[in-house]
């Protein structure tokens, strides 16, 4: 009988990365107390005797807990000292051979890369997998790709209906474990059952408190997850609810005035600036890396507009400190499919942080999706557009694990379960220069407002542990794009506007008189 385990916290070991002062046994005990469920001890330089005595140690330690004791590669070691497990690498012994000389019962486990790795270890019959390397790590010399954690998704789709249960490793702490957890669910919801961790753990002077962050991170988000695939079958939204909720969350904007906080395309930061305003929030456009973090603490919301990249870094940092502290993040990726540069750029930026929300245009999330059905041409969309956006939209919301906003002359927006389509909007908007970004501003705003109404209905938050950002982000794309689209519809039918010169003054005059009467009265809202 293989045992049953529980890989929520994988530690692997690391003596190497100790801190001064602190004993290898002392850091495994702390450890173990702090709630680590797996331990695989990892020796790559000691001579068989040490690693024999380490190992003899760690299993009496972990006894002691009830905790699985795993033997990275040797397979002389698992067998003296009666380990659980061995675990493997792609250019170790064949699970074949190792299966014949363990004991029956012993549990095998995998490193992989790839897909490929994934369907060979299904077919040789390993008990788990250990995916990576998901982040860069100094820990470890890699010989295969960083697979990024948005390209997990297609690795444990791979183990779907076959019982194999997956770790991700490599450079995951407490920092990025929620990220790592949230970020990896494939579009089939099958999530990691844990994270395999060395430095965070193995390096900390505090080795039982960090333990117990990453255990308690792991916990709260496998249980949230079951709570969201349970929801996902029984969603529902009525258009009267979603346009009552969302002209609560325009009184939230001005009530409380959020700092949106906005690193954009800079032909359009007065245009951007303006429409905040004109909403009742209050805008700044700081691009500076070493403010990121202050300014997280501060913020409504974070917009990051890469019309003109020229702060990657800001833009990294303050994704990265807007997760940390649960607020909303709206991605847009103008012109993503245009070069190289801004392809690679995007991947990065979506490998190391979580949108909340991410805009474009048909060809700008065609780029994102790898999809051949839309070109781009510049910022711009060629062609008729998706035939199904609907489904374009619940697909790429699955995929990417937020919400999607696809625009056009009908907007198009899905958390991956629900579909709604959005018909208002005047053609001039889109012939003045910052429409779009400032749509991306609108939707900012309002996922302040979701925000601000999560801390109002629930100050301190014990879901938040679990949660990626605090509010319902799809109502904030609803209230974002209607609030724009509903603005310029009334803006063009001043008799003072008499083309876009007129027109850009008039939107911004509307943004500013905008009421949440205006809003459900003229919303052309479809939930499908």
């Amino acid at each position: 009988m293989r045992r049953e385990i529980d890989f929520s916290l994988y530690l692997v070991t690391g003596r190497e990365l100790l801190p001064p002062g602190k004993d290898y046994f002392e850091s495994i005990q702390e450890s173990l107390e702090g709630g680590v469920t797996v331990v695989q001890v990892r020796e790559k330089t000691a001579d068989t005797a040490e690693f024999l005595d380490i190992a003899l140690k760690t299993k009496e330690l972990c006894q002691k807990y009830d905790v699985p004791l795993i033997i990275n590669d040797r397979l002389d070691i698992a067998l003296a000292v009666k380990a659980d497990g061995v675990h493997l690498g792609q250019t170790d012994m064949p699970v074949s051979v190792a299966r014949q000389l363990l004991p029956a019962g012993t549990i095998i486990g995998v490193s992989c890369n790839n897909a490929d790795h994934v369907k060979n270890a299904i077919s040789e019959g390993v008990d788990y997998v250990g995916i990576g390397a998901v982040w860069g790590t100094a820990t470890k010399k890699l010989t295969s790709p960083i697979i990024g954690v948005r390209g997990v998704g297609a690795l444990l789709r791979e183990l779907d209906n076959t019982g194999l249960k997956a770790v991700a490793i490599g450079g995951i702490k407490g920092a990025n474990a929620l990220r790592t957890l949230h970020g990896t669910v494939s579009t089939t919801g099958h999530g990691l059952d844990g994270v395999a961790v060395v430095s965070d753990i193995a390096g900390s002077t505090k080795p039982r408190d960090a333990a117990r962050t990453l255990r308690d991170t792991v916990s709260a988000f496998k249980e949230q997850l079951q709570n969201e695939l349970q929801a996902s079958i029984n969603v529902s939204y009525a258009k009267k609810d979603v346009l009552t909720s969302v002209s609560k969350l325009l009184n939230n904007v001005k009530a409380y005035k959020p700092l949106i906080h906005q690193i954009t395309n800079n032909v359009v930061t007065t245009q951007s600036a303006n429409a905040t305003l004109a909403l009742g929030a209050s805008p700044i456009m700081a691009t500076a890396p070493e403010e990121m973090k202050d300014l997280s603490r501060v913020l409504g919301a974070l917009l990051v507009n890469f019309g003109t990249i020229t702060s990657k870094e800001g833009m990294l940092l303050a994704g990265q400190f807007a997760n940390e502290e649960k607020k909303p993040l709206v991605f847009d990726p103008v012109g993503v499919g245009a070069t190289d540069f801004r392809r690679t750029t995007a991947a990065q930026l979506l490998n190391t942080w979580q949108a909340s929300v991410i805009k474009g245009n048909a060809g700008e999330l065609a780029a994102l999706a790898d999809s051949k059905e839309v070109q781009a041409k510049g910022v711009d969309t060629s062609g008729t557009g998706f035939s199904d956006p609907a489904s374009f939209v619940k697909s790429l919301a699955r995929k990417e694990r937020c919400i999607i906003v696809l625009t056009g002359s009908t907007d198009w927006i899905s958390d991956g379960n629900v579909v709604i389509r959005l018909d208002n909007g005047h053609p001039m908007l889109g012939d003045i220069t910052g429409s779009g970004c400032m749509l991306g501003t609108c939707i900012a705003t309002f996922c302040a407002g979701a925000y601000l109404k999560a801390v109002e209905d629930e100050p301190i938050s014990e879901r938040s542990l679990s949660t990626i950002v605090r509010g319902d982000m799809l109502l904030g794309a609803v209230g974002g794009v209607l609030a724009l689209t509903i603005a310029s519809e009334i803006a063009a039918q001043r008799v003072d506007v008499r083309g876009t010169g007129t027109f850009f003054p008039a939107l911004i005059d509307e943004l500013y008189h905008l009421t949440p009467d205006k809003l459900t009265q003229l919303a052309k809202i479809q939930i499908l």
